[in-house]
């Protein structure tokens, strides 16, 4: 029997996991960018990291999905935050040591971590009725203001830390692995601000995830989920036997929720990862590339508990369209001017326009999915998502070295245009199924 209880208690818990999460992401990415610069030499690199760290969360999403399906929720999640930590390891070593390379590789371990861990928002809406399920999944996606507001405070105490434990880059260290460098910088200018402390902190906020979510998410998620569907089952006399995938991707919503989610992510990350470099061009400090990525993932994170709301109240669909128009504002004015009001309004509408589409599209998803469809589906869809913004970080780092700042957010005004012509064909198709 269903037991809203039971679900409230397993939502505070993934809640608590997913705030220290993505607080710790959130530090590590405010630097992630400069130090690619800083230690290969080249702008091309900036984008990097995170083009490694989207294609290997491509990589793992599906295979997420099967785990969980297998082992359940619980073990799922903890795998991914032991993956965090180990990553963090290596991040500190690599910025200590100066070498890009293990830097590469952290960022390939925190895609891991990513892969398994975004699938909390699934295991939350699957916890809860349909007309709750928008909400649920938007508390889940509100834990990153936690990390929207933590996270870039993290980066300066964080800093303070790793000089107590002397585990702070030297300049000679660094000069002498950056190997791409074709004028040489001041050596104070070079290193300007580059720290291991984001990667020092993310090693206990991971390991503080991992324990909590072994010990205190009981009963598995997936066994309440599976109870509540048996309920509904019994209700609507619905069928064992689920659709194959390439059914299930025939179908308008689920199209349609793909797509909106894809292309969300995508501009979002094409866009916010080349911003602390194109600001650390502008010589802006790390405290104003700090204030812009607050501003950033607040709006990605601090309206969500709201945006479920809206989804459930006035409908997946036209949250996805003020979703795509506010990405198109996030474009016209964040290549405006390098002041800092520009960037911290353009950021913020870029990350307030990912989330209306993120949540719309993994409300619909979840709406389309039945029980045994659930975690292969939308691993295969989170894998599409990540692939997809690893070729947009992948070519942010290009195209600001050939069109600047400008070059990079005509693309993303661009590409959301096209989703706003997929919106208006896929529900037009939807709506003709259902009135069939």
């Amino acid at each position: 029997m269903y037991d809203s209880r039971v679900s409230n208690r397993l939502l505070i818990i993934m809640f608590i996991t997913q705030s220290l999460f993505s607080a710790s992401q959130i530090s590590i990415f405010t630097l992630h960018s400069i130090a690619a610069g800083v230690l290969s030499g080249s702008d091309t690199a900036t984008g990097m990291p995170s083009t490694v760290m989207t294609f290997t969360q491509s990589l793992m999403a599906y295979f997420f999905g099967i785990y969980m399906g297998r082992y359940g929720r619980r073990m799922g999640l903890s795998t991914a935050y032991a993956f965090g930590m180990l990553s963090a390891i290596v991040g500190v070593a690599a910025v200590y040591y100066g070498v890009f390379p293990l830097l590469l590789l952290s960022s390939a371990g925190m895609g891991v971590a990513r892969a398994g861990a975004d699938m909390s928002r699934f295991a939350a809406g699957e916890l809860y009725p349909a007309q709750q399920r928008a909400r649920m999944i938007g508390r889940i996606v509100f834990a990153g203001t936690i990390g929207a507001i933590l996270g870039p405070m993290l980066v300066a105490p964080s800093s303070v830390l790793a000089g107590l434990f002397g585990l702070n880059p030297s300049n000679h260290i660094l000069l002498a692995n950056a190997q791409f460098m074709q004028v040489l910088m001041p050596i104070a200018d070079f290193n300007r601000g580059l720290t291991t402390g984001p990667w020092l902190i993310a090693i206990f906020m991971y390991g503080l995830s991992f324990l909590i979510t072994m010990i205190f998410l009981r009963p598995d998620p997936a066994i309440v989920a599976k109870q509540y569907n048996i309920d509904e089952k019994a209700k609507v006399g619905e069928s064992e036997s689920g659709r194959t995938l390439r059914e299930l991707l025939r179908l308008p919503d689920v199209q349609l929720a793909i797509i909106a989610m894809l292309i969300s992510q995508t501009v979002m990350s094409t866009l916010m990862t080349i911003t602390p470099w194109h600001m650390h061009q502008a010589n802006h400090a790390n405290t104003a590339v700090s204030l812009v990525i607050s501003a950033h993932t607040l709006g990605m994170f601090g309206l969500s508990a709201l945006t479920g709301y809206l989804i459930d109240r006035f409908g997946r669909v036209q949250m996805m369209i003020i979703g795509a128009l506010t990405l198109i504002a996030a474009a016209i004015i964040s290549p405006l001017s390098t002041q800092l009001p520009y960037l911290v309004v353009g950021l913020f509408l870029l990350g307030l326009g990912w989330n209306f589409g993120y949540i719309a599209g993994s409300s619909m998803l979840a709406d389309a999915l039945r029980d045994r469809e659930k975690n292969r589906v939308q691993g295969f869809n989170d894998m599409l998502i990540a692939f997809s913004a690893g070729l947009g970080t992948l070519s942010s780092g290009f195209l600001f070295e050939f069109g600047g700042y400008l070059l990079v957010s005509i693309g993303g005004g661009l590409l959301t245009l096209i989703l706003m012509v997929f919106i208006r064909q896929l529900s037009s198709k939807q709506i003709e199924l259902q009135t069939a």
